[in-house]
């Protein structure tokens, strides 16, 4: 009885969170889901971009042409915080990029790239459940919030336009719901706030670059057609975001769209691949499309029953 709770409870981790690490793009299926706390995720992949896009598409040169190839690796971990089910994830990139900008020669770069972290709470919906408790838990709606923080630890020059880092801090608070639909269907819904920090060597070096706040909202619908094997639709938008450049406004604000989808398929009980792809359907911003690949381990350890 134990070891299929065990299973049970390893297989609704990639039920739930199949593309819990969506490291080359900012659509995220399944980012608010219930889980065991105790369990931890390994995460690899690689994800190529192509078009108007450097690692930083929220910055205001659109005169692009690039294709970026990241590969890149992440480690989450999930854990009780004052009753709630809580998660920390971490990633760190290493990128490719080739491209022209502004008519230049064709140049490359090669790099690591900007450490991204995340702490998510899912503050409604989802108690600390140990693996036993969780095989029983019904299916419920669930209301999470997160913080995601973009570290500038890229490699970067001053005096070029394409690189692989930003040279700028960035946070993300977020609000998430997740809503369960009958037996087999997923809404998710998510609205968050991208923060920028000021880039004081933005090219050709002297550059001051700072950017308004960019309001950013996601909505995924997901089928699971048996554990660990679902699939999903994936649309966001971002608003806002108005550059200033050695205290010049743009005079635009950024308007985004992307759709894209996502294939979760499982590898024996432990693991699974993840497919993604999205493109933008771009009124003011850089456009660009972008595929990635996947493969995730999960561990899932016994845990004394949670006291709530």
């Amino acid at each position: 009885m134990a070891t299929q709770v065990m299973r049970l409870a390893t297989s609704v981790v990639w039920l739930l969170l199949g593309a819990t690490a969506a490291l080359a793009q900012d659509l995220d299926p399944r980012a608010y889901a219930h889980i065991p706390v105790n369990s931890t995720f390994l995460v690899s992949g690689f994800a190529v971009s192509h078009g108007g896009v450097v690692n930083d598409p929220t910055l205001p040169d659109f005169d692009v042409d690039a294709t970026v190839e990241t590969p890149s690796v992440g480690v989450g971990h999930s854990f009780s915080l004052l009753g709630r089910t809580a998660q920390a994830f971490g990633a760190m990139p290493y990128s490719w990029v080739q491209g022209r900008a502004r008519g230049e020669t064709r140049v490359t770069r090669a790099g690591v790239g900007d450490m991204r972290v995340r702490l998510s709470v899912l503050v409604r919906g989802a108690p600390a459940t140990s693996v036993s408790e969780f095989a029983k838990a019904p299916r419920r709606t669930i209301l999470g919030t997160s913080l995601t923080v973009v570290a500038p630890t890229g490699q970067y020059f001053p005096d070029k336009l394409l690189n692989v880092g930003t040279n700028r801090w960035a946070f993300k608070p977020e609000l998430g719901i997740s809503q369960p639909i009958r037996q087999r269907w997923l809404l998710d819904a998510y609205a968050a706030l991208w923060l920028f920090g000021a880039n004081d060597s933005y090219f050709p070096g002297t550059t001051v670059v700072t950017q308004a706040p960019m309001g950013a909202f996601q909505v995924h619908l997901s089928y699971n057609f048996r554990p660990q094997l679902w699939t999903a639709l994936d649309a966001t938008c971002y608003v806002g975001g108005r550059a200033t450049k050695q205290g010049v406004s743009d005079d635009h604000m950024q308007s985004n769209s992307r759709v894209g989808g996502t294939l979760v398929l499982p590898v024996g009980r432990r693991h699974s691949v993840k497919l993604a792809a999205s493109r933008g359907d771009i009124r003011y911003g850089p456009d660009f499309g972008t595929f990635s690949i996947g493969w995730q381990t999960a561990w899932v350890q016994r845990g004394t029953p949670t006291v709530r």
